[in-house]
């Protein structure tokens, strides 16, 4: 049992990375709305393509017409994350009624099922109240922390016994953790940065608006609850507010860098964990550079949902090292 609920727990995560994507794909290309009801997509359960089902749409939903090319987008992500629900439910099936060594992660999967199902919930509203900033955000992390916790569970459940640089990342263990949180206060102000359309308040770099500190508004631009039944599409902030996000996540930018770094560069120095060293600084090199770009070349697509990609492989790489830092991981699990 314990080998089927590892390889479930593999499969899901590789998916949870492809939800994610696609989920930025979505976001980016401003298919979010794509779809104006939920689950379904104007009343369908696929979206409306004959021209007879076009006319009717429209006469439902009025204020959003149908353009095909975003529903579809909308869908097939709504898809995919329903085949994660299902895998996630599957998960559980075996963790609650398997064997001894599969019933040892009976808490864990039964947390992620909670994950998951209220970040269906957060789906349904990111459609409901019209891309809202504070829920657009919470999917975004909900979806980091459901690839978070079904790679921890694919690795807990792993029988392989891990060895070399195991011993010698348990020192690094409290710099592992701090480097962490840091990623993760710098993933929820790229949320919040991509939520209020802000990503290009700063068309320049490393200046803003031709400025080392242009006229901010931190007090709006941080206004986390807004009122209900607005259409959020393109974003409501104005420019001092979005600069101050803007200028907030480059902030946090140079902060991540500075912490995920020096952790990087401690590892890179012990040759135990000069592998491990080297991986990580390659992804937050390779990240801080999609992010320079990003501003640069004027958020291109493939470059910013690469972005969100490069933000999922950095919380990986954070998860294999919590992984293999913790107390008794070099044994195999029975």
């Amino acid at each position: 049992m314990i080998s089927g609920l590892h390889r479930l727990a593999v499969i899901a995560a590789i998916i949870a990375f492809c939800v994610i994507v696609l989920g930025a794909y979505v976001r980016l290309s401003h298919a979010g709305l794509g779809c104006p009801d939920w689950p379904g997509c104007y009343g369908k359960l696929t979206w409306p393509t004959e021209s007879h089902e076009v006319s009717n749409a429209n006469l439902a939903f009025p204020d959003r017409p149908v353009e095909t090319h975003k529903a579809w987008k909308e869908m097939v992500h709504r898809y995919l994350a329903g085949t994660l629900v299902l895998l996630v439910l599957a998960i559980n099936v075996i963790a609650w009624r398997g064997d001894s060594g599969a019933r040892r992660f009976r808490l864990l999967a039964g947390f992620l099922l909670a994950v998951i199902l209220f970040q269906a919930a957060l789906g349904m509203w990111t459609v409901t109240l019209k891309l809202k900033p504070i829920v657009v955000m919470g999917h975004l992390m909900g979806g980091l922390a459901t690839f978070a916790l079904l790679l921890w569970l694919a690795l807990r459940s792993s029988r392989s016994r891990l060895t070399g640089s195991t011993e010698a990342l348990r020192s690094f263990r409290p710099f592992i953790f701090a480097a962490t949180l840091i990623l993760v206060l710098q993933l929820m102000l790229g949320g919040w940065t991509s939520a209020n359309y802000s990503a290009l308040a700063c068309p320049d770099f490393p200046t803003c608006q031709g400025q080392w500190w242009p006229e901010s508004n931190f007090g709006e631009g941080f206004v986390l609850w807004r009122e209900i039944g607005v259409d959020y599409e393109g974003g409501l902030l104005d420019l001092p507010s979005r600069v101050a996000i803007q200028m907030s996540h480059r902030i946090g930018a140079v902060v991540t860098l500075l912490v995920v770094g020096l952790l990087a560069f401690l590892l890179i120095r012990n040759p135990a964990t000069r592998r491990d060293g080297r991986l990580l600084a390659a992804l937050l090199l390779g990240q801080m550079t999609l992010g320079v770009l990003n501003v640069v070349l004027f958020l291109p697509l493939p470059n910013a949902v690469a972005h969100n990609a490069g933000a999922a492989l950095l919380v990986a790489m954070m998860i294999w090292l919590l992984h293999r830092s913790r107390p008794g991981s070099e044994k195999a699990v029975a």
